[in-house]
């Protein structure tokens, strides 16, 4: 009798955790269920995984498959050896799986009864073949004890220390892993690039003309690193709940949560951890309005991420907050006060900015060949030009709410020569006009605010606009 290979497959056949996946997509799907998976756990991780796949369908067509795996499983059916796929996640996904890659002459998975798991996966491999009577691939702590009933060892990325107990056994066939940088990883996921979005929180103190102040500018770059902590938990939660529209991606594909470089558990215990340090950090060194700003950008970029970034119009508005609410982060970590023109100017502009990231979405689906509804998202293709139109309109608004700024008392008083301000408004025309037309020709990277901190005309027009608020001094 031939020994049949035997594979895993969270971590080991695929780069993921379908079991967290799917409990990340019910919480989308269903966020006002949230504590539903707690009360079905409470009867069992069996049951858990069967409600969960009862409920959520995940596309396995798009899933992160391990290519090494993939070619181990050829190369052994080539040699007409009977391969069986074993996993612990749910016999309705491990069924999907093995049609669409229709390599498997069988699934043993979870049911609504049995949890096939470690000490269970290992008795019921054993009570079928023996004790030696298969080989097993697999990557985690669970399947140490399945090796040891096994006769050859596979091991596929690892986990740590995995290694070190499975080559007690002797029976190590074969290590397989994908080299990757675990640091260049997390930088990728913690999205650093995105802090430069947090340079707002500087705003007020320009502003306020109050930039060389040595307590306040303290201040505002503590105020800075929390604020960049708690959006990089920010930016881990929502690759956690797109994973499945990510996939879809052409680029967002390779994010490192939705390719499986980095795993969802590790993902997961990081999110948590990167709340902790800001809050607990502003909450003793910061003043407390702070902490209420930056508890309702949490809250808000959650609601977003759940439940407004499918309404038309209104994720859109949300998105536009978002960055007015790092303006209010800076005016409440140094102390200052809000005033009417930073908010009405900010409202309008960071709602162009956040029409620019929609229209370019949109207009990159149509291109690839995609007239349908924007997964994900509340849009269509053929809205392009109303996205267009309201955009630049709402660009020209902050043009104008500049203007009136101009001609108010209080900035008459801040200024010896407010009237050389005039000059900053034809500059900001220009800005806008140009950044509109690079994004009807496909030129606009996907994240405007990324594209204007980087591209060497919109630094040179920051310049000059900030040259002109200096001579007005």
């Amino acid at each position: 009798m031939v020994t049949p290979l035997v594979v895993d497959l969270d971590g080991t056949l695929i780069r993921t955790d379908l079991l967290y996946q799917s409990l990340f997509s019910f919480i989308k799907e269903r966020p006002l269920q949230l504590l539903a998976p707690f009360f079905w756990l409470a009867k069992g991780k069996s049951h858990l995984k069967t409600e969960l796949a009862n409920r959520v369908s995940i596309d396995v067509s798009v899933l992160p498959y391990e290519p090494a795996v993939i070619a181990l499983i050829e190369g052994e059916k080539a040699k007409q050896r009977p391969v069986i796929l074993a996993t612990a996640s749910h016999k309705i996904y491990a069924d999907q799986i093995a049609e669409h890659l229709n390599l498997f002459d069988r699934v043993i998975a979870t049911d609504g009864s049995h949890n096939i798991s470690s000490h269970a996966k290992r008795d019921v491999l054993v009570e079928e073949f023996g004790r030696g009577g298969f080989d097993y691939a697999g990557n985690s702590h669970a399947d140490v004890p399945i090796w040891e009933s096994a006769s050859k060892a596979y091991l596929v990325n690892p986990e740590r220390g995995v290694e070190k107990r499975a080559m007690k056994k002797g029976n190590v066939e074969r290590v397989i892993k994908s080299s990757s940088n675990q640091f260049a990883l997390w930088l990728q996921a913690l999205r650093p690039h995105q802090w430069m979005k947090n340079l707002l929180i500087f705003v007020p103190l320009l502003a306020a003309h109050d930039l060389f102040n040595s307590s306040a500018l303290l201040l505002g770059l503590l105020g800075f690193v929390f604020f960049s902590l708690c959006a990089s938990s920010v930016y881990l939660l929502n690759d956690l709940l797109d994973l499945e529209d990510d996939r879809h991606h052409p680029k967002k594909r390779n994010r490192v949560l939705a390719s499986g470089a980095l795993s969802i558990k590790t993902g997961t215990i990081a999110i948590p951890l990167l709340l902790l340090v800001p809050f607990a950090g502003s909450l003793w060194l910061m003043p407390w309005r702070f902490s209420l700003v930056l508890g309702i950008y949490y809250v808000a970029t959650l609601a977003y991420s759940l439940v407004l970034k499918k309404v038309t119009a209104a994720d859109i508005i949300v998105l536009s907050l978002l960055y007015t609410i790092r303006i209010l982060a800076g005016v409440y970590a140094c102390s200052l006060t809000p005033t009417f023109w930073m908010l009405a100017f900010s409202m309008f502009i960071f709602l162009s900015l956040a029409l620019v990231k929609r229209y370019s979405e949109l207009r990159d689906a149509r291109l690839n060949g995609n007239n349908e509804k924007a997964k994900g998202r509340g849009y269509y293709p053929d809205d392009l030009e109303m996205i267009s139109s309201l955009g630049a309109a709402s660009g020209y608004l902050s043009v104008m709410v500049l203007a009136l700024y101009i001609q108010d008392n209080a900035t008459v008083a801040m200024y010896r020569h407010p009237q050389i301000i005039w000059a900053a408004c034809p500059v900001l025309l220009f800005w806008i006009t140009r950044l509109w037309l690079l994004t009807n020709r496909g030129e606009m990277h996907a994240d405007p605010v990324i594209y204007a901190v980087t591209d060497k005309v919109s630094i040179l027009s920051g310049l000059i606009f900030g040259i002109i608020f200096w001579l007005a001094l």
